[in-house]
């Protein structure tokens, strides 16, 4: 399943990833910035380089009230059902609009991102505002609302979907193609200079908030925060869903790898090394992976919604402690880390800056509210030492990065360290990503063997069916958690639609006929799986067949890539385009994306995209998937997934002192070869794909039998060019 898109407003600001740039604030004139590398020395935070991040601005916030955030269920905005369009969206603009003019308000436009207030993709149902106000139910996507237009900003995975869903009360803004504006340039447009355009700061992150601001400042448009009221959530009212109430469990140490305490070790020597006293964790995925726990909020993604506070001598988790039984209760207390209420999370944000922290933000990924809170109450910290006529010093960081004696609250804005050093697995991780991905191999020999049964038959099958009889057969399989992601199960011009999923009341029947494309992936207790093949059940066409095997050329290419150590992701994605390139084909999504283990199905920041934005080097250790495909509209899709690990390769030359890494197939799934073009394949080409299916013969043969082990051998046999 891609995570990429292309470059586009989805975020009102172009995705912009790991900044080396430390940023140092205070409220006095902004104190120097220094260039430094996590430190080698500290195993579990690795070393990384990336590129500069936005310059940081500062500003005077003052916050009168804190909003309750509660938990939330979790269902995966694919899921919310599909109502009515028309009358009914229309009902919620009028409605939406109506509030702009209420006391306290006071707006021309307000923007609807699709992230809740901890930048994640999967969300609980109740965090899913843009789907409700719009109807498009993609998990990407931005709605702006004037007081008399609605457009949507989607890329290019979801256009189809979009076109299907939106009504006609919005317009469609296909962003990334050719003069379709940002929606910060489409404000500046449509709203007249004093408009003010208003935002729920805990749904954007700091860096997206200040640059929106830059943006419409210069149409003289004005940023209103509305700290204490979603407009959106307004107008649901009632019918928002209840909170979740699954508990939290703990992540065993022998598929983490490393154990909380040594976690929060490392992360403390990196605090001191850089100078910050503190940190404040928002991702969700971060938080799970450094407290090695594990939840039920999200479907398919095994997180919690919390927020973390670390310091040299302790730690706060902010969560609803419904969820949290005694047992992790107890767990928590021995590892030094204190239960807070979730929404209480910016009084602790404002104590610290009393307290004198310097705090450590990722402003990527921190929302807003977080950021200008802690600003706000250094800017009030500092002016009661003004009042009272104190002087305070300086806070410097040297050219080395060292920092002198200091007093009063500053922030550093640096990428999450934690985000590099849970991408980059350790050993065990790596092995419940190898025994995880297996089992899922096995469980879809057993699928692909009753389906292609069933189509001889002359069933009818349905999409939805089909997803589910595949659950079925994971749900089967030791350590299954769940599935990582709705299951796209599309038959002919559904293929076409990126991120397809089919709905029980609207999906069609498996055609026998056209191309069938399926995308699924597996949470396991040790590992989490991602893969899609494309099949066909009868005769494809000559058409068909060359955009397969260019596809699968594109696959290969990527796959026996060998690169220099500190190669960035966007470098190798012409590898997997090249072919299709070469008769004027291509496909609107990134071909790579990193996965997590026994965590998010997409996680960063490394990623194999046409998007030279990001500079993150794949390092060893990481996981990344390998999914070229090609889609024509209305007719046919094609993808092709494996997950890859990265690795060191034994090269015979090692010019200037570095190393070369490649990539180990985790995937093992026969690529139907009746889709194959031969004559467009070298034998080089030939002998990966016989080498592959061969190695899917030897280590998952052993781990079915009847039916799905004869499944398994007619589609793992040797081709041969003729």
């Amino acid at each position: 399943m891609d995570l990429s898109a292309p470059a586009s407003s989805l975020c009102l600001s172009r995705t912009i990833y790991q900044s080396t740039r430390t940023r140092v604030s205070s409220f006095s004139p902004l104190h120097s910035c220094c260039v430094r590398f996590l430190s080698v020395s500290v195993p579990i935070f690795s070393k990384f380089k990336a590129n500069p991040s936005i310059p940081f601005k500062t500003r005077k916030v003052h916050l009168n009230m804190i909003r309750r955030s509660g938990s939330i269920t979790a269902k995966p905005s694919s899921e919310l059902k599909k109502k009515r369009i028309g009358s009914e969206q229309d009902d919620k603009l009028r409605a939406l609009r109506e509030l702009f003019s209420k006391p306290g308000i006071g707006i021309d436009a307000y923007i609807v991102p699709s992230q809740d207030a901890h930048q994640s993709e999967f969300m609980a149902e109740c965090y899913m505002r843009r789907a409700y106000v719009s109807g498009f139910t993609g998990s990407a996507g931005t709605a702006v609302v004037t007081k008399d237009k609605a457009a949507l900003w989607t890329d290019g995975r979801y256009f189809l979907q979009a076109e299907k869903q939106l009504s006609s009360s919005w317009v469609l803004m296909r962003a990334g193609n050719l003069g379709v504006p940002t929606t910060s340039e489409w404000l500046n447009q449509v709203l007249s200079p004093g408009c003010r355009v208003g935002i729920d700061p805990f749904l954007f992150s700091s860096d997206a908030a200040e640059e929106l601001k830059e943006v419409i400042s210069k149409k003289k448009l004005e940023l209103v925060y509305l700290y204490n009221m979603n407009l959106v959530d307004e107008i649901w009212k009632s019918s928002r869903p209840k909170p979740p109430s699954k508990p939290v469990r703990v992540h065993d140490l022998k598929y983490a790898g490393v154990d909380v305490a040594s976690k929060l070790s490392s992360l403390r020597i990196e605090l001191k090394d850089v100078g910050s006293s503190a940190i404040v964790i928002s991702m969700l995925d971060e938080i799970a992976w450094l407290l090695n726990l594990r939840g039920n909020d999200v479907p398919h993604s095994p997180v919690i919604y919390a927020y973390l506070i670390v310091e040299m001598h302790g730690a706060k988790l902010f969560i609803d402690d419904s969820k949290v039984t005694p047992e992790v209760m107890a767990y928590l207390k021995n590892a030094g880390v204190e239960l807070k209420p979730y929404e209480t999370v910016l009084s602790e944000i404002e104590c610290l800056a009393m307290k004198g922290a310097q705090l450590w933000m990722d402003t990527s990924s921190v929302n807003a509210a977080i950021a200008n809170t802690y600003k706000s109450a250094c800017e009030r910290y500092f002016e009661s030492l003004r009042n009272k006529n104190d002087k305070r010093k300086n806070r410097t960081i040297s050219h080395d990065g060292s920092t002198c004696q200091s007093e009063g609250p500053a922030w550093l804005c640096r990428p999450s360290p934690i985000s590099m050093a849970k991408a980059v697995k350790n050993h065990a991780e790596l092995e419940g990503m190898r025994n995880s991905h297996l089992r899922d191999a096995a469980a879809l020999a057993e699928f692909w063997a009753w389906l292609e049964e069933e189509i001889q038959k002359d069933e009818l099958i349905t999409e939805v069916e089909v997803a589910d009889k595949l659950l079925g057969f994971r749900s089967k399989q030791d350590g299954f958690v769940d599935t990582s992601f709705d299951t796209i199960s599309a038959s002919g011009a559904n293929g076409a639609i990126i991120h397809y999923k089919p709905e029980p009341h609207n999906c069609s029947k498996v055609d026998p006929n056209k191309l069938f494309l399926l995308d699924s992936g597996a949470q396991y207790i040790d590992g989490t799986t991602d893969v899609t093949r494309t099949v066909h059940f009868r005769e494809p066409s000559a058409r068909q067949k060359e955009c397969f095997t260019r596809v699968l050329q594109g696959h290969i290419a990527l796959d026996q890539a060998v690169f220099p150590e500190n190669t960035p992701g966007f470098v190798l994605d012409a590898f997997a385009r090249s072919s299709l390139w070469k008769i004027g084909l291509d496909y609107r999504h990134g071909t790579g994306h990193g996965v997590g283990a026994a965590l998010n199905v997409h996680e960063g920041p490394q990623s194999i995209s046409f998007r030279f934005g990001n500079m993150t080097p794949l390092q060893r250790g990481m996981i990344v998937s390998n999914e070229p495909g090609y889609y024509e509209d209305h007719a046919f899709g094609i993808r092709i997934e494996n997950l890859l690990h990265v690795k060191e390769i034994d090269t015979p030359n090692c010019f200037g002192g570095i190393g070369y890494l490649g990539f180990e197939k985790l995937t093992f799934v026969p690529i139907q070869a009746k889709l194959v073009d031969l004559t467009l394949l070298s034998v080089a080409e030939i002998d990966w794909l016989n080498d592959y299916h061969s190695q899917v013969w030897e280590k998952v043969s052993p781990l079915v039998d009847g039916s799905a082990r004869q499944w398994l051998w007619d589609n793992t046999r040797p081709l041969v060019k003729l």
